[in-house]
């Protein structure tokens, strides 16, 4: 028999984000940072929550480019995704067990937003600052190149970077830099304007492109990086991200990382990544998704049967390797009462265990207008979902 556990929203919360590690005096270390002479006291909290995540210290200290992420990413899907695929990534390098994390302190605003300009909208006295993206002055004339043409040869690549710091503590009780990850996140779509105010047009990239500009890119990055002293002698790990459509409801993925080792300026043997997001329930699923889009249908089916005019239900599924890791459930609700979403919540339960596989992590949220109403939360081989109704 299932169990459902009445907790409070804002306890349910930290449980399931992590927000809530019990600390001790013995988490206490001397943090180094080595943009200044300061040595700073921090804590390391002493509970973890599984080797899926890092721990992190404590005051926690944001990006120093917080903020860009809104303005430069496309969608709220792509903007998780991009920070958290790049954490998935950053674990081949830096493991969860001897590494801290925290955002990136290295990569300022003001930095980022000259890198991704074009090669023309800096100054050439300053090439550390220089844009990464294509020039858009055409080489023949020396003229600004026509919006179509800029969209044709020389589009905006390069959307938005991504840093993160991976730290290791010291036979000194101290903490400092152990690793960089940075993330490119790379448009898939152009979007450009014939004239100022004037409506949208698009241009596809094409993936050739997409991947000869993202490489070219990193190989850049790197070398302005290995220039930072403080940056010369710990390995970076670097990734090309692919942002879907504006109009999109799943988020892009990374297709490929590299590894710069300490001392190094040249990058290895770039890895492929093999993950995707997919929606469910699909009208022409590929094979690889046929069976668990027919599991979805099912499932859908059995809520038809509670709810004879019910159609919303969306499905997302990440895949790793061409196998589904984890499957994202949205049911929206027209209704109400207590005691219908809580009746409808035991229901959905049963019906998800019953239709999906055992080994699979399951996240149902059921909303209505007022917001979140429930949240059913399943983790691999086990039949004891964590069922919580909001108050």
């Amino acid at each position: 028999m299932n169990r459902f556990r009445w907790i409070p929203a804002i306890i349910a919360f930290a449980m399931l984000a992590g927000c809530a590690p019990s600390i001790n005096p013995d988490g206490e270390v001397l943090h180094e940072t080595d943009q200044s002479e300061e040595v700073e006291t921090t804590i390391i909290p002493n509970l973890k929550l599984s080797d899926n995540y890092y721990r992190t210290l404590i005051p926690y200290k944001e990006s120093a480019s917080r903020g860009l992420v809104v303005s430069n990413i496309s969608t709220k899907y792509d903007m998780r995704e991009v920070e958290n695929g790049l954490m998935r990534i950053s674990q081949h390098e830096f493991d969860t067990e001897n590494y801290f994390f925290q955002e990136g302190q290295y990569l300022d605003k003001e930095t980022i937003s000259f890198w991704l300009a074009r090669k023309n909208q800096t100054k050439d006295e300053e090439p550390e600052l220089q844009g990464l993206n294509p020039s858009s002055i055409d080489k023949a004339t020396g003229q600004e190149m026509e919006p179509t043409v800029k969209a044709d040869k020389a589009p905006i690549y390069l959307a938005h970077i991504v840093e993160q710091n991976y730290l290791v503590k010291t036979d000194e009780n101290k903490v400092k830099l152990g690793g960089l990850s940075i993330g490119l996140a790379l448009n898939s779509v152009y979007y450009y304007q014939k004239e100022q105010y004037g409506e949208y047009f698009e241009q596809g990239i094409t993936n050739a492109d997409l991947v000869k500009a993202g490489k070219e890119m990193a190989q850049e990055i790197i070398n302005r990086l290995r220039a930072r002293p403080e940056l010369a002698d710990v390995p970076i790990v670097i990734a090309l991200f692919k942002q879907e459509a504006r109009n999109s409801i799943v988020p892009g993925t990374y297709f490929a990382y590299n590894v710069s080792d300490k001392n190094e300026t040249k990058l290895g043997e770039w890895v492929n990544v093999e993950e995707k997001f997919v929606t469910f329930p699909m009208s022409s699923p590929e094979d690889i998704y046929r069976e668990m889009n027919d599991d979805f249908q099912k499932f859908k089916q059995d809520i038809d049967k509670y709810f004879s005019n019910f159609t919303s239900v969306i499905g997302t599924g990440f895949y790793q390797n061409k196998d589904i890791a984890s499957l994202e459930i949205e049911v929206p609700i027209q209704f109400y009462g207590t005691a219908e979403i809580i009746g409808f919540t035991q229901y959905l339960t049963g019906v998800m265990l019953k239709q999906f596989p055992e080994d699979l992590a399951i996240t149902v949220n059921i909303t209505s207008v007022n917001g979140a109403e429930a949240l059913i939360k399943k983790e691999p081989n086990s039949d004891d979902p964590f069922v919580h109704i909001y108050e």
